[in-house]
C-alpha cells in the first residue's frame, strides 16, 4: 500500500506543522462534536503525516484537543471584541458582543459543543475561558458605570448572563427540532432581565 508522504518540514519549521496539526484537529472536532471521537490517526492522515510525526507536538488526544479548543476559544473571542469595537455605547456593545458570539455557535455547533461539553473539560479543564469571563464582566461593569444598567455586582452579573446564553446555545445545539423562538429575541430577554438594560 502506497500512502503519500509530505515532505519534512525545513529546520525549524516544525511549529508550522504543529499549526497544520491543530488546524485538521479543529476541522475534524467541528465535523464530529465529539472529542472522544477524534483519533490521533486520522488527524495524521489528514496532515499527510506519520501518526508518530503527531506525538513530536501532542504527548496525547487530550493534548491535541485543548490546543485546538484554545484556538477556537481565541477565535470566538476576536469574533466578540470586533463586534463590540464596533458598537456606538456600552449597552450596545455588550448586545453586539453577546450576538456575535452567539452565531459564532450556530456557525460551529461541533466545536461550540466540545468546547463546553468535551470530556477534556471534564479532566482537565480549560483556564483560557477566563478571558471570556473577564471579556463579559468589563462589558457588563461599563453598561453600570455609562448607567445603561443598575449598579450591581458586575461578576455576578457577567456569570449569570454567561450560563443563560450558554445553556441557551446548548440546548439549541443538541435538541435543534424544538420550537425555539429567534435566538436574538431570547438574547435580547437576557439582557433585558439579567443585566437591565432597557431596549
Amino acid at each position: 500500500m502506497n500512502e503519500t508522504r509530505r515532505r519534512p518540514n525545513a529546520r525549524g519549521q516544525g511549529e508550522l506543522l504543529r499549526e497544520e496539526i491543530v488546524t485538521a484537529a479543529v476541522r475534524m472536532l467541528d465535523e464530529l462534536a465529539d472529542d472522544e471521537a477524534l483519533s490521533l490517526r486520522a488527524v495524521a492522515r489528514a496532515v499527510s503525516i506519520a501518526a508518530t510525526s503527531v506525538y513530536l507536538h501532542f504527548p496525547d488526544r487530550d493534548a491535541l484537543v485543548l490546543a485546538a479548543m484554545q484556538r477556537c476559544h481565541e477565535d470566538l473571542v476576536g469574533t466578540g471584541d470586533a463586534a463590540a469595537a464596533a458598537a456606538p455605547d456600552p449597552g450596545a456593545a455588550l448586545r453586539a458582543r453577546i450576538l456575535a458570539q452567539a452565531t459564532w455557535a450556530q456557525e460551529h455547533s461541533g466545536l461550540y459543543k466540545v468546547l463546553h461539553e468535551s470530556k477534556v473539560h471534564r479532566r482537565h479543564g480549560m483556564p483560557f475561558k477566563e478571558v471570556m469571563v473577564a471579556r463579559t464582566t468589563e462589558a457588563v461593569r461599563a453598561c453600570m458605570a455609562a448607567g445603561l444598567a443598575p449598579a450591581d455586582d458586575a461578576a455576578t452579573v457577567a456569570i449569570d448572563l454567561r450560563t443563560a446564553v450558554n445553556g441557551m446555545l446548548a440546548q439549541r445545539i443538541n435538541e435543534p427540532d424544538l420550537p425555539w423562538p429567534p435566538a436574538v429575541e431570547q438574547l435580547d430577554r437576557f439582557l433585558v432581565k439579567l443585566v437591565g438594560l432597557r431596549r
